[in-house]
This record gives C-alpha cells, sequence and structure tokens, in this order.
C-alpha cells in the first residue's frame, strides 16, 4: 500500500495514501482538523505534503463546529415538526447559535419544549454529518422549495454578510444528516461546514434559550423570520456552568439595577437610546468625571468644549460622510431663505449632529501656528457625540444614540509619537485600575488589505500598525490581532477589560491617524524651521461616560465602592430619639465630604436596615442608647454583617480612609 507523508500537530509522519482525519485522530475530544490553515471535516482525504492539527472540541474553533452542528439539528427538529417551515440561516455566535425561519405562527414557549425533545432523539440516533460537493444548477434543484438557500446560491462569492456560514468561496456543498442503521438520508442543509463526525457527539450539553424576530439577513426592507436562539457546550456540566453565569449577569443587568437603585431611564416621550440620569446616578456620574479630570490634568491635558452640530463641509473633509454617514443622525436644514413668492432667495445648508468630536478639535489646533515646542498638544473634551444606531442593537446604556465621550487628541512630531502612545496607554491602564477593572488585554486592529472603507496611503499605514504594535507588547499584556477592525483612517489598540465574572468589555481606544493631519492640512514649525506635519493619536478612555456607567454597575453588581456610591452613608437611629445624635456625626461627615444621611422615617428600624442594605449603601450607621452613652455607633454592612460598639472617632476615620484609598467595603 502506498503512503504519503504529512504533518500532524507538528512531526512529520508517514500515512497510508487516502487517509483521512479518523486514521489520525482516535481522540473522542479531536472533531474537526486545520489542514494547510483551512478547517475540515475528520472524513477530508489527506495529501501529501498536508501540515495537519487537530480541533478539539473545546477550543474556539471546535466549540463553533459543535454549536454550527447543534443549529443543524435544531434545524431538523423544526422541519420535522413542521414541515412547511423555510430555512434561514444557523451560524454559531458567542457562547451558542441561532437558526432563523420562515414560519406562519410564532414559535410558543411549549414549541421550544418540544423542540428540545426532537432535538435529544436526533441527537442520540447518531446521524453523521456527511458533505456532498454540488453545483449550482443541482443545488437548485434540490433546495426548489428553500426560497432563502436559493437567494444564499446566487449570492455565493459575493459579500454574503449574514449569509456567510452558509455559502463562501470555493465548492457549493451540502451537508446530508445520514442514518448509521440505513444509510439513508433523513435531512439535509445547504453548508460549508466543517460538521462534528456525528450527531451524538453533541450530547446533552445543549439548551434552546430565546426567540426573536430578525429580519432576513440583517436588512430592515427583508421579510422578518422567526430565530431560535440556542447554547451547546462540551459537557453537561459546562452548559450548567454557562446557565448559572447567565443567571448571575441577569443579577447585574445595569439596565434592572438602574430602575432598583433609581439611577438612570429612558423615557420613551424622550426617544430610544437616550437616557437621562436622575439625582443619584448624577451624584455617581459627576464622581467619575471630576476624578477622570483631576487625572487628566495631572497628566498634562488641556480641556476644550465645542458645539453638538456643525455644517456638513466638517465632516466631509473628515472623511465621516463619505464613510460613516449611516452611522450618523440625517441633517438638519437651515439656513435657507425664501422671498415673498416661496422661491430660494438664499440657499440653505445642512448640519449634522456629531458622531465624533476630533475635526473640533483639529480646528482648535489650527486656530493658531504651532511650533514644535507645543507639541504633544493633548485637548480633552467630555463632548457630546450622536450615533443613529439601529433599534435592534440598542442596549441600556452600552449602546446608545446620545453619549458623552471623554475624547482625548494628542498632536505629536513623529519623533515623539512612540513615547506619547506609551504614556497614553499606561495611562489609560493606570485609570481603569482606579475605577476597579484591572483583568486586561490589548486587540490590534488593522487595516484589510482591498477594503475602501479605509483610506490614506498604504505605507503610511504600515509605520502606524508597526507602532502600535511595538507599544502594545512592550506593556507585557497580551495582544490579540483584529484584522479589519481599524476605524477608516488609522489603526488603534483596544483595550479589552475583564469584569468581575469574567466577561470581557471593550473599554478604551487608542488610534493613531496621520490620514486627518493630511486632511486639515496641519502643519506645525520644526526645529530646522520647516513646516510639517503632526501626527494625531484619538484616545477615548471610557468609550463613552454612559458605557461606562453601564460596565461598573454590572462589574459591582450596583455594590459601587464608597468612593462611587451615589450615597456613602446612611445613620439609622434605633428609635426616633438618637436621630439626633446620628444628625451631630452626619454633619461632621459631611463637611468632610461624604455623601450620608440619616433616616428619621416613620418606618421601624429592621424596615430602615432592609432598605438600604436593598439600595446597597456602602456603610450603614446604626446608634441606640448604649451607642449614644459610649460615643459610638454599631457599623452594619451590605452583607449584613454587623460591627459593634466603634468609638466614633475610628468610625469616621474608617469611612474616609475607605473612600480616600477606594476601597471597596
Amino acid at each position: 500500500m502506498s503512503s504519503v507523508k504529512v504533518t500532524v500537530d507538528g512531526s512529520e509522519v508517514a500515512i497510508a495514501a487516502e487517509s483521512d482525519g479518523f486514521k489520525l485522530f482516535t481522540e473522542k475530544s479531536i472533531v474537526a482538523m486545520r489542514v494547510n490553515g483551512e478547517l475540515k471535516d475528520l472524513a477530508h482525504k489527506l495529501s501529501e505534503g498536508d501540515s495537519i492539527e487537530g480541533v478539539s472540541i473545546s477550543s474556539d474553533d471546535g466549540l463553533n463546529i459543535l454549536r454550527h452542528s447543534t443549529a443543524h439539528v435544531l434545524a431538523q427538529a423544526v422541519q420535522n415538526i413542521n414541515p412547511e417551515a423555510k430555512l434561514g440561516i444557523g451560524p454559531p455566535i458567542k457562547d451558542g447559535f441561532y437558526y432563523d425561519f420562515d414560519v406562519v405562527d410564532a414559535f410558543t414557549p411549549e414549541d421550544m419544549k418540544a423542540l428540545e425533545k426532537a432535538m435529544q432523539k436526533i441527537v442520540q440516533s447518531g446521524q453523521r454529518f456527511v458533505r456532498r460537493v454540488t453545483t449550482d444548477g443541482d443545488a437548485r434543484v434540490e433546495l426548489s422549495n428553500e426560497p432563502y438557500k436559493l437567494e444564499l446560491i446566487g449570492l455565493k462569492g459575493s459579500d454574503l454578510g449574514e449569509g456567510g456560514a452558509e455559502v463562501g468561496a470555493g465548492d457549493l456543498t451540502i451537508y446530508d444528516n445520514v442514518d448509521p442503521q440505513s444509510g439513508n438520508t433523513v435531512w439535509r442543509d445547504l453548508c460549508r461546514g466543517p460538521h462534528l463526525p456525528n450527531t451524538r457527539m453533541i450530547g446533552n450539553g445543549f439548551a434552546l434559550t430565546r426567540v426573536a424576530s430578525a429580519y432576513w439577513r440583517g436588512n430592515e426592507n427583508n421579510k422578518q423570520l422567526q430565530r431560535i436562539y440556542g447554547t451547546a457546550w462540551p459537557s453537561k456540566d459546562e452548559l450548567r456552568a454557562h446557565q448559572e453565569r447567565l443567571e448571575e449577569a441577569a443579577k447585574r443587568d445595569h439596565r434592572r439595577l438602574g430602575v432598583d437603585l433609581d439611577l438612570f431611564s429612558f423615557p420613551e416621550e424622550i426617544g430610544s437610546g437616550l437616557a437621562v440620569f436622575h439625582p443619584k446616578g448624577g451624584i455617581m456620574r459627576r464622581v467619575m468625571e471630576d476624578y477622570s479630570r483631576k487625572r487628566h490634568e495631572e497628566s498634562g491635558y488641556e480641556f476644550v468644549y465645542s458645539p453638538h452640530i456643525s455644517k456638513s463641509n466638517l465632516f466631509e473633509i473628515s472623511g465621516h460622510l463619505q464613510t460613516y454617514a449611516d452611522g450618523m443622525f440625517p441633517p438638519i436644514r437651515m439656513d435657507e431663505e425664501l422671498d415673498e413668492q416661496g422661491n430660494v432667495k438664499k440657499v440653505g445648508q445642512d448640519y449634522y449632529l456629531k458622531p465624533m468630536n476630533c475635526p473640533f478639535h483639529i480646528l482648535i489646533f489650527k486656530s493658531q501656528a504651532r511650533s514644535y515646542r507645543d507639541l504633544p498638544l493633548r485637548m480633552f473634551e467630555f463632548g457630546s457625540v450622536y450615533r443613529y444606531e439601529k433599534s435592534g442593537v440598542l442596549h441600556g446604556l452600552t449602546r446608545v444614540r446620545g453619549m458623552t465621550q471623554d475624547d482625548a487628541h494628542l498632536f505629536v512630531t513623529p519623533e515623539n509619537m512612540e513615547e506619547e502612545l506609551t504614556k497614553v496607554l499606561g495611562f489609560v491602564l493606570g485609570l481603569l485600575r482606579d475605577y476597579g477593572l484591572d483583568d486586561f488585554y490589548l486587540e490590534l486592529s488593522t487595516k484589510e488589505d482591498g477594503n475602501p472603507k479605509f483610506v490614506g496611503d498604504d505605507s503610511i499605514w504600515q509605520t502606524a500598525t508597526a507602532t502600535l504594535e511595538k507599544v502594545a507588547l512592550q506593556s507585557g499584556l497580551e495582544l490579540v490581532p483584529d484584522p479589519g477592525g481599524a476605524a477608516f483612517y488609522g489603526p488603534k489598540i483596544s483595550v479589552q477589560a475583564r469584569d468581575a465574572i469574567g466577561r470581557t468589555w471593550q473599554m478604551s481606544t487608542i488610534q493613531l491617524d496621520f490620514n486627518l493631519p493630511q486632511r486639515f492640512d496641519l502643519e506645525y514649525t520644526a526645529p530646522d524651521g520647516t513646516r510639517q506635519r503632526p501626527i494625531m493619536i484619538h484616545r477615548a478612555l471610557f468609550g463613552s461616560v454612559e458605557r461606562f456607567f453601564g460596565v461598573l454597575t454590572e462589574h459591582y453588581a450596583g455594590h459601587f465602592p464608597p468612593w462611587l456610591a451615589p450615597v456613602q452613608v446612611v445613620g439609622v437611629p434605633v428609635a426616633d430619639e438618637f436621630g439626633e445624635y446620628l444628625d451631630d456625626i452626619a454633619a461632621t461627615l459631611r463637611k468632610a465630604g461624604v455623601r450620608i444621611t440619616v433616616d428619621r422615617s416613620d418606618d421601624r428600624m429592621q424596615k430602615k436596615i432592609l432598605n438600604h442594605t436593598k439600595a446597597k449603601v456602602p456603610f450603614m450607621l446604626i446608634a441606640g442608647g448604649q451607642d449614644r452613652d459610649s460615643n459610638a455607633v454599631s457599623f452594619r454592612f451590605r452583607d449584613g454583617s454587623q460591627e459593634n460598639g466603634v468609638p466614633v472617632e475610628k468610625a469616621i476615620e474608617r469611612i474616609l480612609a475607605a473612600i480616600e484609598t477606594k476601597t471597596q467595603v
């Protein structure tokens, strides 16, 4: 028997010709393989010189394959129960999958239970996923009753968007679900794969989670379909752990906590994605912003202010209108003048709500002659910006239409660019740590070759990207590539922060920009007297104040550390007669800047304690006769623990120290 040489997980081996992945990988955990960098089914035949890596079910690729295979089982179950259902798409997503269906009646909770049972039967039957190459013509005949699949066949090789999981570049393929006993195909779907070898490998680590509506291929002009979401994991234990994480995340949902703690709301009268902050939320925002201002001043930033609106020409020069118009609010026509007959006497101009602050800061730079001695010039603004986010992506404070960017733009020379980037990254990480986030990694977003979205010379992009990469690596943090994720004018570093339950949030972005200085013809006088072009660094530290507020709310589950908490201390008298005693202590703390109230309501003491525990107040000071007589108080904490007989002086010191050191209690 002839043999071929291949490389398996870095080692060269000889295998029989026409061998497949099943011959190489006998471990149950290996569900697919990478052959010369491409994901393939284990049934794929191997050739001379192939470089092969096994794909474990627990790896990112393995989880995606598991979830996509489970999506196929869901679709099969739907059509088993409702043969008239038309299939959309079923890609893997973070922690799970979905599949879109065109059905007459919306799915009910009872339907979901029936579908899970039907899926389990399919899983237990051990159907094999068998890849089959077909032609466009044959596929059209075979899938003639599936209009959405037919549309995807027609789009093969183009920008598929949400259809990319079904068809892509290369061969058009169908996966047959084959009964292991009879060898008959019991169901099929258009798909580029790969898949698990069989349904039994899905096991019992899956669950359907919810139903939603979704426009076909994400286009609101298309028909609205029913979307079933699910999750899938290698084992039942991992599924349960995931469900527990979701339960904990639900408890931390900032939208619910915002209501419970009276922090903010989204009145319908104002419009979607536009928040108002209530007094308690306003206190917390002010504290966040004031501390940020203080730190910026200490680091050599200068504060600027800019209007919320501008003539269209500004955004034409910057390139926002050409590349970002879909994300901007529609223009407002102004300054038009009509004569008595209604004819236009003076042509009006289009004004736009600003989506970014950077063009305004550029104009401030340009307002006077600049010298190399002025650089680095660091401008900072809490600038209100507006973005026309689609209604389907709005999500509390973390995805809004009106936001406040803590926006900085630094103008530097080529000589101090790298040093300044290093300082900026250090400043960002230090400030985020002050707010209680300390588990980071970095993402480097770069240009996608051939994509017209990105403007500017390739050599400039290469220089900017190389510099950012060097600075990122010097930080010692993990650096993850993000190809094609750059802003239209330059590459960026994104600081990714993990919260208290391990979720990742994109925080600060640092962008290096050679293009906008060129678009606005910015110059400074160099030491030799020549006119040179500055380089811009764009930096949003929170991303937006609103989003950061939401992230902190979920990170702390509303149990804000004393320095951030809207109400830091509440005095609770055991009886009304001890209220004055606590009033005196409160006055002392208030003079020291502490946010304290004394609960003099008619509620019983236990009811007061319950109310303030629910409000997640960091410190409760309880006082009765014994406390007053010994000039002491009792501490009551959020976890229900209590510390009695603490001298007032010590209690005040303890509270002030916790606030000063930003300690959690």
